[in-house]
């Protein structure tokens, strides 16, 4: 059986994920994409051997896997017609499920599955294993170079130039929740990392702003009853958009090949 694809954005993750596709993974098929501009949208795919429909956000939940690499501004508008469908809704934009858990109860209501990609991080089969059990804490700190942070709305709502920041310097400490709200770009990472394990609200996050790295490097803490778990991985910015990793539009295309494959290893 073969499951069609659509793909809501074609920036760093969206169209890295098209050309995957087009080049051929068992088992699925891309048939639409959406972007903002259609016409940009339609020279991308130029070379494509098999061009996708160019539709409205709205039009691909015609497909049987919709997977959201757009603007956190427009995750609704791809979430919503995916979900109502009874469609398999696959988010890369994972912090934003955090204000809206309510859509789980709506999927439910659906027949519809959301699907969360590993993304830049790595351990969550651990994290999901410990969290059967008791948990004590979890903790998330991510290092980024300052221009991956640009734009977030926690620095514009407190006047935190990064640019200026010449020093390893800690901008933000709190949950998982809150961290969400105020960079919505930049910790999809901790937002997996939460639903995977004791959720937003006890999930600690710190975010540096840190000159002196050139990679996005994220550790994750856990102490927990079954184990101690201590992970570091160091992912290379995206050119075409530094607030997120090369993995991840290779995490959403390994999460795809899942959906459909014989052997199917991890949780």
């Amino acid at each position: 059986m073969t499951l069609t694809v659509a793909i809501g954005g074609l920036g760093a993750i969206g169209l890295d994920l098209a050309r995957a596709l087009d080049r051929g993974v068992d088992g699925l098929r891309l048939v639409a994409v959406s972007a903002r501009d259609h016409a940009k949208a339609r020279a991308n795919l130029a070379s494509f051997r098999s061009m996708p429909a160019v539709v409205g956000l709205g039009e691909l939940a015609s497909a049987d896997i919709v997977v959201e690499a757009a603007p956190a501004a427009v995750f609704e508008q791809i979430a919503l017609p995916a979900i109502d469908a009874g469609r398999i809704f696959v988010p890369s934009s994972v912090g934003q499920l955090l204000p809206r858990m309510h859509l789980i109860e709506r999927a439910r209501a659906a027949g519809a599955r959301i699907i969360v990609p590993t993304g830049a991080l790595l351990g969550l089969d651990a994290v999901r294993a410990c969290a059967e059990g008791n948990v004590a804490s979890v903790t998330i700190e991510t290092r980024k170079p300052p221009g991956g942070l640009i734009g977030a709305p926690y620095l514009t709502a407190n006047n935190i130039d990064v640019m200026a920041i010449t020093t390893p310097t800690v901008i933000f400490e709190g949950n998982a929740f809150d961290a969400a709200a105020g960079f919505p770009a930049n910790v999809n990472v901790a937002a997996a990392l939460a639903l995977a394990g004791i959720g937003p609200q006890r999930t600690t996050v710190r975010i540096w702003a840190d000159p002196t790295v050139d990679r996005n490097i994220h550790t994750i803490k856990v102490e927990a009853e079954a184990a101690r778990l201590t992970m570091t991985v160091e992912n290379v910015p995206s050119e075409a958009n530094p607030r997120t990793g090369k993995l991840t539009p290779l995490s959403v295309l390994a999460c795809l090949r899942g959906l459909t494959s014989t052997l199917k290893v991890g949780t």
